[in-house]
C-alpha cells in the first residue's frame, strides 16, 4: 500500500465525487499540454491482483507547470434491503416499524465512500512518485519512466492553480449542503434490492452458460469445436466486442522455468517468446480480426505479471490508455488493434502457461465486475480441462500407431527369422539325408563283407581276427543304426514321413521287443521284465506296426543303457479308451529336473560325464518324440535322480485309411 502524502485537502467523498475530481485533475492535464503525465491506480493492474490494487485509488498529475496528487483510501457503507424473495441470503432483523411489525432485512453493500486526499506539494508528490517507481523493479522500463518525472514537481503556475481552485469549488460547495453518511438510514428498498435480483439472474445465466461449456468437454473431443463454440458463447453472453484465445509456441511452454528471474539470460529468453492468436470471436465484422495476429517486439512482459499469471493471476485493464500511459510501443500496438479494455485469464495446462483468454472492449473502456471475472476464469479453467483431454487422447493416438507399428516389425521380423530357420533345419536334414545315403553304400559293404569272412572256416582265421571282424561288423552295424535313425529324423522335420497303417497285435510288439533287447540286458546284467496289463479282447491295434515297435526299441534301450548293473527295466502295456499306453520304468541314474526340456533335444545328452560314459549321438529320444506325434500321441517323463526314471507313451488308434 502506497502511503499517504503530505495532504493540502483531506475529507470524506462518495465515489463518483472523487471520481469526478480526478476527471478534473485530467481536464487540467490537458489544458497543460502533452508535456503532463497523468497516471491512475490502474498501472498496478499488470504487477498486482484486482483486490490489491483496487483497495487505493489515485490520480497523479505531474508536469513544469501543474502537479497534482489525489489518493483515496476505500471503506464500505451498508444498507439494508428488505427480505422476502432471496431465502438463501442470510438474513438479519431490525427493531420494529411505524406500523409496530419486526421486519427482517437483508444486507448489502452501497457506494463506497473514500476519505480522499489532495495535495499540491512537490515534496509529497515526489515522495509518492518514488514509492510507486519501486513497486516495478530497477530492470523495468516503467521504472526508468518515472524516474526521469522525480525531478519536475516544483511550484505550481499561480493561474493554472487558481482555475483548479475554482473548478474544486464548484464540485465541493454543494456537498457542504448535502452531507452523506454513513449512518443515513433512508434508503430506497425497491430500488435497492431489484440490482440484488437482476444479479442473481445474471448469475444463474452464467452457471447455466458455465454448464453448457463443461457438458460440451465432456462429450466432445474435438478441441477446436470446443474452443469456437465456447468463446462464441461467451462473448455473446457478456456482449464482448471481441474475444479471443492466445497461445504459445511449444518452444516458449519448454523456456518458462528459466525465464521467471530477470537475469541476462532471461531477458534473452523472452525475446524467444513467440504466440498467436488461434481462435477469435467478433461482434460485428466492422471489428478487426487478430486471428493469427503476432505479438510484437513492444511486447516485453513484466516478470512480476508473468509469475503471476503462472499462478492463476487474472489481468484486468478497464481502461489502455490509462493503464499502459507509461509504455508508449504498446499503447499504440493496442489503439492499432482497437482494444479499450482488456481482461486476460490465463490457460494453464500441467503447471504450465498454454495460453490467454482475452476479452476486449474496443470502443469505450469498461469496468470489469467480479462475475465477469469469476465467468472468464472458470471458462479458462474449463478450456484447460479441454486441452488436457485432447493432449491425453493424441499421446495415446500416438502410443497405439507407435506399437501397432512395432508390432508389425516385430511380427516381420520374427516371420523372416522364422523362415531363415525353416529354411536352414530344411538345408541341415537335406545335407544329413544326403551324407546319410552316400555313407550307407560303403557302410553295406563294410557290414556284408565281415559278416561273409566271419562265416568262413575256422583254419583259415586266428581267434584275434576274428576278433577284429567282430568289431568291424558290429560297430558297423551300430553305425547303420544311427544313419536310419537320422534319415528318418529329417524324413520327419522335411514333411516326408510316412506312416504305414495296419492292423496288429499289441502284446506280440512289446514281446519281440523284449526279446530282442534280453541278450543285451543280460550282458549288462540287468533285469528286464514285461507287465501285460491288457485284455486279451482289446490286443487288436491299429497303426504304424514298424514306428511303434521303434518307439519302444528306442526308448527300452535307453533304459539299459542308463541302468547300472543289478538293476531293472520294465516294459508294461495297457489299454485305456482308444489309446494304446506303453510304459518304459527302470531303476538308472536318473534325470535332473532342469535338465528334463533339454531331453528330447536332437544331438544332445544331457551333460559332459553322461557323453564320455555312454556312447551315442543324441538322436534316438529325439526321433522317438518325433515319431511319437507323428502318430498324435505324447510322451511324459517322470525321473529323479539316482532312482530312476519313467517314459509313458500314449499311442491313438488310427483310422485304418491314414497313409501320412
Amino acid at each position: 500500500m502506497l502511503s499517504s502524502p503530505d495532504l493540502s485537502f483531506s475529507r470524506t467523498l462518495p465515489i463518483d465525487v472523487f471520481n469526478q475530481l480526478g476527471e478534473l485533475l485530467q481536464q487540467m492535464a490537458q489544458a497543460v499540454g502533452s508535456a503532463a503525465l497523468v497516471l491512475t491506480e490502474a498501472v498496478l493492474a499488470r504487477i498486482m491482483s484486482e483486490s490489491e490494487w483496487q483497495k487505493q485509488k489515485f490520480t497523479l498529475v505531474v508536469s513544469e507547470q501543474f502537479s497534482a496528487l489525489l489518493v483515496g483510501n476505500q471503506e464500505e457503507n451498508i444498507g439494508m434491503c428488505v427480505a422476502g424473495s432471496f431465502p438463501d441470503l442470510k438474513k438479519v432483523s431490525l427493531p420494529q416499524g411505524e406500523n409496530g411489525i419486526e421486519r427482517e432485512f437483508i444486507p448489502i453493500t452501497q457506494d463506497d465512500i473514500l476519505y480522499a486526499n489532495l495535495t499540491f506539494k512537490s515534496e509529497a508528490i515526489a515522495s509518492f512518485i518514488s514509492q510507486l517507481r519501486d513497486l516495478f523493479g530497477h530492470d523495468s522500463h516503467t521504472y526508468q519512466h518515472l524516474e526521469r518525472y522525480l525531478q519536475i514537481p516544483s511550484l505550481n503556475d499561480a493561474t493554472l492553480q487558481g482555475k483548479f481552485t475554482l473548478l474544486l469549488l464548484e464540485y465541493l460547495l454543494p456537498l457542504q449542503n448535502q452531507p452523506f453518511t454513513a449512518s443515513n438510514g433512508n434508503f430506497n428498498y425497491v430500488s435497492t434490492c431489484q440490482p440484488i435480483e437482476d444479479a442473481l439472474k445474471k448469475q444463474i445465466s452464467q452457471e447455466r452458460l458455465l454448464n453448457q461449456v463443461t457438458t460440451q468437454i465432456r462429450k466432445s473431443q474435438n478441441l477446436q469445436v470446443i474452443m469456437a463454440t465456447a468463446i462464441a458463447q461467451v462473448r455473446e453472453f457478456l456482449e464482448l466486442d471481441r474475444l479471443v484465445i492466445y497461445k504459445f509456441d511449444e518452444s516458449t511452454l519448454n523456456i518458462q522455468e528459466s525465464a521467471l528471474a530477470p537475469s541476462s539470460q532471461s531477458l534473452h529468453n523472452w525475446q524467444q517468446y513467440r504466440g498467436c492468436i488461434v481462435y477469435e470471436a467478433r461482434a460485428t465484422d466492422a471489428i478487426p480480426s487478430v486471428l493469427n495476429y503476432h505479438e510484437k517486439n513492444c511486447f516485453v512482459p513484466p516478470f512480476q505479471c508473468w509469475e503471476k499469471y503462472r499462478q492463476g493471476f487474472t489481468l484486468a485493464v478497464d481502461d489502455v490508455e490509462k493503464t499502459y500511459v507509461l509504455e508508449e510501443c504498446l499503447l499504440n500496438f493496442l489503439r492499432r488493434t482497437k482494444v479499450r479494455a482488456k481482461l486476460a485469464a490465463p490457460i494453464i495446462f500441467e503447471e504450465k502457461l498454454w495460453g490467454l483468454l482475452i476479452a476486449n472492449q474496443c470502443h469505450d473502456s469498461h469496468h470489469w465486475t467480479e462475475s465477469e471475472i469469476s465467468l472468464l476464469t472458470s471458462i479458462a479453467e474449463q478450456l484447460a480441462i479441454a486441452i488436457y483431454q485432447s493432449e491425453l487422447m493424441r499421446s495415446l493416438t500416438e502410443e497405439k500407431q507407435t506399437l501397432e507399428h512395432r508390432v508389425i516389425e516385430r511380427t516381420m521380423a520374427l516371420r523372416e527369422a522364422l523362415l531363415a530357420a525353416e529354411a536352414a533345419s530344411r538345408l541341415k536334414s537335406e545335407f544329413l539325408a544326403t551324407i546319410s545315403h552316400e555313407l550307407l553304400t560303403p557302410l553295406t559293404y563294410v557290414i556284408g563283407m565281415s559278416s561273409t569272412l566271419l562265416r568262413w572256416p575256422l583254419g583259415e582265421l586266428s581267434q584275434r581276427q576274428r576278433d577284429y571282424l567282430q568289431t568291424i561288423h558290429d560297430s558297423g552295424e551300430h553305425l547303420l543304426e544311427m544313419i536310419n535313425d537320422i534319415l528318418d529324423l529329417s524324413q520327419i522335420e522335411a514333411g516326408k514321413a510316412v506312416l504305414n497303417v495296419s492292423e496288429f497285435s499289441l502284446t506280440n510288439i512289446v514281446q519281440r521287443t523284449v526279446e530282442s533287447l534280453q541278450e543285451k540286458a543280460i550282458s549288462e546284467q540287468i533285469q528286464l521284465k514285461l507287465d501285460l496289463q491288457i485284455d486279451p479282447q482289446r490286443d487288436r491295434f491299429t497303426a504304424d506296426v514298424s514306428r511303434v515297435e521303434q518307439i519302444l526299441w528306442n526308448l527300452s534301450s535307453n533304459a539299459i543303457k542308463f541302468t547300472p548293473k543289478g538293476g531293472g527295466v520294465t516294459l508294461r502295456l495297457w489299454v485305456e479308451d482308444d489309446n494304446a499306453i506303453f510304459q518304459v520304468e527302470d531303476t538308472g541314474i536318473g534325470i535332473p529336473e532342469e535338465q528334463l526340456p533339454l531331453l528330447f533335444e536332437k544331438f544332445q545328452q544331457l551333460d559332459t560325464p553322461l557323453r564320455r560314459r555312454y556312447e551315442g549321438t543324441g538322436v534316438g529320444l529325439a526321433l522317438t518324440k518325433q515319431l511319437i506325434e507323428l502318430h498324435r500321441g505324447r510322451i511324459e517323463v517322470e525321473s529323479t535322480v539316482g532312482i530312476g526314471s519313467i517314459f509313458t507313451v500314449w499311442i491313438p488308434q488310427q483310422p485304418m485309411s491314414i497313409v501320412s
